[in-house]
């Protein structure tokens, strides 16, 4: 039925916002990364104002000559730009790639055609500038993208050639010491211990970083799954670490049924990373790790004492760089989102409870097997 009175479609997207809004976020949380913690508040994060941009836009009288312009994509984006940019970044943030953004994008403009559609009004001339705007919108926000990963990049690599100095140091002043102390048999030994450290820090850096780069760029942590057993892996783990650390007083406790088909190697990392962390940022005092079986799950937990690490730090605690290397052990700061990453490639789940007096906690869930395909 032709409704009585035409209404533009700049207008009707400024009075349809929260219907338009509510239709694309729905879609945009089908295209959430696995293990991502975002609220319904980040999956309409400038929703509104990049609509309400774009409205703006087509409320502007536009002369012949800008529309030209616009259609080649040379038309100004000033209105658009902040709108576009930070949801670019906060999309950077939960890991978003460029094919899943614009993917969004697809999903606003569908949104907003589809609602104008059903509401009967029609206006051609707002229908060909909002996909012109909405192009800009999008050209703004990938734009943007591209620049913040390509920063990110430049970051990490470096931070990596900064913190490989030290230890590659280590290696060069240690070769030339064995070589002018080939008769002495203890500084020989001490010596080499020294060389090994330093490379095992060099190793675990470069695989942090490889890792890093595969799961912002949108992979995935590559698994080897076989039947384990969760108590045991720790066990040795355990024994790893305290021979590094020989002052950490480090508490083992198993109970139940503690195996699953998992990758053994990506698991010792999470374990390793937790410990490290508890380590390096706990205060002096034993640190206790406890696994157990739970309802088809097997848990992991990590808690040390200490001061507790503020709320509004923990949103980004397993983000990239989020606690650094405060205590200059050689971390590049990617142990917490590294071990996030392995633990959401096995379907799991890793949180963190820190509270004043009751010290830190860190509680990884493990499915025993991998989900079945659907």
């Amino acid at each position: 039925m032709t409704p009585a009175t035409h209404m533009p479609l700049g207008r009707f997207i400024e009075q349809h916002h929260d219907e338009i809004i509510g239709e694309f976020s729905g879609f945009a949380r089908t295209l959430m990364p696995p293990g991502s913690d975002m609220t319904e508040t980040d999956l309409r994060d400038h929703a509104k104002e990049m609509l309400m941009a774009i409205a703006l836009d087509l409320r502007t009288e536009q002369s012949a000559e800008e529309q030209s312009k616009k259609s080649k994509g040379q038309g100004s984006v000033n209105s658009m730009t902040a709108s576009g940019r930070l949801h670019a970044e906060g999309r950077i943030q939960h890991a978003f790639t460029p094919g899943q953004m614009l993917a969004e994008f697809r999903a606003l403009r569908a949104s907003v055609l589809r609602l104008y559609e059903r509401s009967g009004h029609t206006d051609i001339a707002g229908v060909t500038r909002f996909n012109e705007a909405i192009d800009e919108v999008l050209a703004e926000s990938m734009t943007r993208y591209a620049i913040k990963t390509d920063l990110y990049r430049d970051q990490f690599i470096g931070i990596l050639s900064h913190d490989l100095r030290s230890p590659l140091s280590a290696i060069a002043a240690g070769a030339a010491l064995l070589a002018a102390s080939a008769n002495d048999d203890q500084r020989q030994a001490r010596v080499a211990a020294r060389i090994l450290t330093s490379a095992e820090r060099m190793e675990r850096m470069i695989g942090d970083l490889l890792d890093l780069t595969r799961t912002r760029l949108g992979g995935a942590i590559p698994l080897k799954r076989a039947r384990m057993d969760l108590g045991q892996l720790c066990e040795e783990v355990l024994l790893e670490v305290r021979t590094a650390h020989p002052d950490a007083a480090v508490h083992f406790s198993a109970s139940g049924d503690l195996t699953g088909e998992w990758d053994s190697d990506r698991l010792a990392q999470v374990v390793s990373n937790l410990l490290g962390n508890a380590i390096q940022h706990g205060s002096p005092g034993p640190i206790t790790v406890a696994a157990h079986d739970a309802s088809g799950n097997v848990t992991l937990s990590v808690h040390n004492r200490g001061n507790p690490i503020p709320p509004a730090a923990q949103t980004s605690l397993f983000e990239p760089l989020a606690r650094g290397d405060a205590a200059g052990t050689g971390s590049i700061g990617l142990g917490l989102f590294i071990a996030r990453a392995i633990v959401t490639a096995h379907g799991g789940e890793i949180g963190v409870r820190s509270e004043e007096g009751s010290g830190t906690t860190f509680e990884v869930v493990l499915p025993r097997r991998p989900a079945v395909p659907m």
